[in-house]
């Protein structure tokens, strides 16, 4: 409970910090380029995060006992904290998203999220499965004054509060992903956020929906989709009861894309799905490419497919479709 109370109280003080600076910076003090990754584009907004985050796990936890902390922005991507402590040491390793949803936020059009997953140090080999504990706290847009904030530890349901910043009360609220047994009528989606596969992607959209829920009928929607440019607020929609499948197969594109001489771009990492035990908890079946369960080493630069499905009807009309999607396109 310490330690959980101890992320959230970092999780607000980012909120906290990301909104002041949004309502104090221009869009494009905040869109600017501070630093070119690896794996992703570091933005002027994200530094505001980054530069707490150390801090505070410093301050607040590692004065406890050490730990790993995995994150982007740091050197390797991860630190030992505190400094002198030997990496075999560390109790847990923590892996944090300071802001998933950077593009969306700085340039208000909608919400991040600030992603904590918390597994026992089980060595370099500790997976997503390895988790415990996660967390997950909205950073809203500034006309927007409510913040939801959800947190699970592994076996132990799920908890969320929606918060006021306007008062500062927080109430409490219940998450329940969709119960219906098909998508028609709902929200589903394969991401596609970035150029380059995009076509390949909503081939493999349009074929399982046509297979799923049969030819669209004149002046009618068989589903709709939602491309919300944030892993965390995708999975938050799940949890929220908003969507009932999304697919994010961005890595499976990698061979295609190279028959093109096209570079595979930006995908999901491990720190972006790091709060899937949160929607688990709930009931929601997420899995890799594979069908598996998703199991990537807690580290910065593995690339993540993932698919959620709000409940097991849901995975039951949708996964085979996926899989069969998949492997006529040589993809799985």
């Amino acid at each position: 409970m310490e330690l959980l109370n101890s992320i959230v109280a970092l999780h607000n003080q980012i909120r906290d910090a990301v909104i002041a600076s949004c309502e104090s910076s221009s869009l494009e003090a905040l869109s600017s380029i501070a630093k070119e990754e690896a794996g992703d584009t570091i933005y002027a907004i994200d530094r505001v995060s980054e530069e707490l985050l150390v801090e505070f796990v410093g301050r607040e936890i590692a004065v406890h006992f050490p730990v790993v902390l995995i994150a982007e922005g740091l050197d390797g991507g991860k630190v030992v904290l505190p400094e002198g402590a030997q990496e075999s040491e560390a109790l847990w390793r923590i892996i944090v998203d300071p802001i998933d949803g950077t593009r969306g936020l700085m340039y208000q059009k909608r919400s991040a999220w600030i992603l904590t997953g918390v597994a026992p140090n089980n060595g370099p080999e500790t997976n997503l499965q390895d988790i415990g504990l996660a967390v997950q706290t909205e950073i809203p847009l500034i006309k927007q004054y409510l913040s939801d904030q959800v947190w699970a530890s592994k076996g132990q349901g799920v908890s969320a509060v929606r918060y006021n910043r306007l008062t500062g009360d927080e109430q409490r609220i219940y998450l329940h992903p969709s119960r219906a047994d098909s998508i028609a009528h709902g929200f589903a989606a394969i991401s596609r956020f970035f150029p380059g596969a995009r076509d390949q992607l909503a081939a493999i959209d349009e074929e399982i929906v046509l297979n799923a829920l049969g030819p669209v009928q004149p002046g009618k929607a068989h589903c709709f989709e939602d491309q919300y440019i944030c892993s965390g607020g995708q999975l938050y929609e799940l949890m929220a009861g908003h969507d009932r499948f999304v697919a994010d197969l961005r890595p499976t594109m990698e061979a295609f894309l190279a028959q093109k001489g096209l570079a595979l771009g930006i995908c999901c990492h491990p720190y972006d799905v790091c709060t899937e035990l949160i929607a688990r908890e709930l009931g929601i079946v997420v899995t890799d490419e594979m069908g598996e369960p998703l199991r990537p080493i807690l580290n910065v630069d593995a690339d993540v497919s993932w698919v959620g499905y709000a409940n097991q009807a849901i995975q039951q009309q949708i996964e085979p479709l996926l899989q069969n999607a998949l492997r006529d396109r040589d993809l799985i």
